[in-house]
């Protein structure tokens, strides 16, 4: 049996499939899909706190999935710009699970990662699987990885 870790870029995977879909992603369905015949190493979600109530029980339902939810509060800067991105801290998860896993499970569409995804192939043989909605996955992201799933109506609530 493969070992996987699974790696969640939250803010991504929400805006792409609402703004493709209008639609959220079901977290429960892409879990029992990446997990299915395979020994999970590590779940990580990697999300933006804007500390209102909704998100904390969406954090929850994370949470009772079986993902360790990582938070980084949400800035808003005083010229009206914000910040609230996981980039680094999710190469760092990615990079540090590639050694005890056969498989990393990227759920992004950023196309940032896709020097990870050739890392992680290239120095740990690693397979790496990319979940995003196809029309706003970084192209350069999808050739980098050793498969790539479209995210469709199976993945949506």
């Amino acid at each position: 049996m493969k070992t996987v870790s699974v790696i969640v870029d939250v803010q991504n995977i929400y805006y792409t499939t609402r703004q493709a879909f209008k639609k959220n992603f079901d977290y429960n369905a892409f879990w029992a899909e990446v997990t299915a015949n395979r020994e999970l190493v590590s779940a990580s979600a990697f999300a933006i706190d804007r500390g209102d109530e909704k998100q904390r029980q969406f954090q929850n339902i994370l949470r009772a999935i079986g993902f360790d939810v990582r938070l980084k509060p949400y800035i808003q800067r005083a010229d009206g710009s914000s910040k609230g991105d996981w980039d680094v801290g999710i190469a760092v998860e990615a990079l540090e699970q590639a050694p005890k896993s056969d498989v990393i499970i990227l759920a992004s569409g950023d196309g940032d990662f896709d020097i990870l995804a050739k890392t992680i192939i290239e120095k740990h043989g690693c397979e790496v699987i990319v979940y995003g909605v196809k029309a706003l996955t970084a192209n350069s992201l999808i050739a980098a990885a050793s498969l790539y799933r479209e995210i469709d109506s199976a993945l949506l609530l």
